[in-house]
This record gives C-alpha cells, structure tokens and sequence, in this order.
C-alpha cells in the first residue's frame, strides 16, 4: 500500500479548515453540538437541514471535540465525575431523547403529546434523583460538562410537550443557571439561522 506524504502545509491547512455543522434549529443533537462548539470557541459554519425531511446525528461529535479541541474541557479529569458526566449524558441521549423523537412521534398520531409527556417524565424522575447526588452549580459539581449540553435542549423539549416541571427542582435550578452563559444563549434554538420568523428571540 504507497503511503500518502501530507506536507505541513496541508496538514495545517486541514487543521485550520473551518468546520460546517449541518444542522436543525429545534434538534437536541444539533443545539448540543452548538453549546459545545460555542463553549471551544470554534467559529464555523452553518448549513440547515430540515428534519421533517431528512435525518441527522449525535453525541460522538461532542467526543470527537473534546478530543481534538480539548479546551476548555468538557470531561472532568477526576474518573468519578467523569463516570457521573457519561451516565447523566447517556441517560438522556439514550433514554429519554429519543422515545420522545421526532420519527417516533410521528407513528403516535394523536397521542404523541401524551407519549412524549409519559417519556420525559419518567426519564425526569430518574434524572431529579441522579443530579440531587452529583449536581453543584450544574450537572456534575460545579464545572459545564456534556451532561449540561444534553440536560438543556432535554428541559427545552419538556417545555415545549407541556411537562409539569415542578417535581423536578435540581433539573430546573440547573437548566435556569446554564441559560445564563452566553454560549447556550448563543446556541439556542431562537437564534439560529434557519428558525422560523415567529420562533425568534
């Protein structure tokens, strides 16, 4: 097999390639992929895809930057905070997100708002016992991790599917003090550039 011989130039020319980020205004996956990117301080650029047509994708981006973009860090160092980020961020990728998708709701029909409320609220319930353990200013001590960039667009998505919010203090406390860093504000799904006239901030 010939190997490739990569100049430096080119190397550096891949490493300063501006990245696109193909994305929805109202995603999960795409509005944490935006905190994180705007948390690194990576300027990139944006193309929308409309969800209601097409498909899209995930959480290994946010590895992928934490990886190759390590600061500011997204994992704590210490292994058991680690631990508390990925199951906290699993917990809500894996088992609440997507039963409350937008492919899924779709095969609901007219129960899709009782079904989406059923599935964020037992995943809450699960969630509000967890962070009660592990919660400092966010959610895990007190530092932003990508349990925090999976714990908003989930509370945005309860609020837009009219789940009661009140048995859940911690999520609510915690959503509340992330929305005030400038890099969710600037994520939001309002101020994106595909968000529709009547969603904007």
């Amino acid at each position: 097999m010939q190997e490739v011989n990569c100049s430096p130039e080119r190397k550096m020319s891949y490493a300063a390639a501006k990245p696109i980020l193909y994305s929805y205004f109202q995603s999960s996956c795409s509005w944490r992929v935006r905190i994180a990117l705007a948390l690194k301080g990576i300027v990139y650029d944006q193309v929308p895809v409309n969800l209601l047509k097409d498909g899209g994708q995930q959480i290994a981006i946010i590895h992928y930057l934490e990886e190759t973009r390590p600061n500011p860090r997204l994992l704590p160092q210490d292994p058991k905070k680690r631990a508390q980020v990925r199951m906290i961020s699993d917990h809500i990728v894996s088992g609440i997100q997507p039963l409350q998708n937008l492919s899924i709701l779709q095969r609901m029909g007219e129960k899709k708002m009782e079904w989406a409320q059923q599935c964020i609220t037992f995943g809450f319930q699960a969630l509000e016992q967890i962070l009660q353990h592990t919660a400092g200013c966010y959610c895990v001590g007190d530092e932003v991790s990508i349990a925090d960039l999976c714990l908003v667009p989930q509370v945005f998505n309860a609020e837009r599917y009219k789940v009661d919010l009140a048995p859940y203090p911690t999520i609510t406390r915690i959503n509340k003090a992330l929305l005030e860093l400038e890099a969710f504000k600037a994520s939001h799904p309002s101020r994106q550039p595909d968000t529709p006239a009547e969603l904007r901030a």
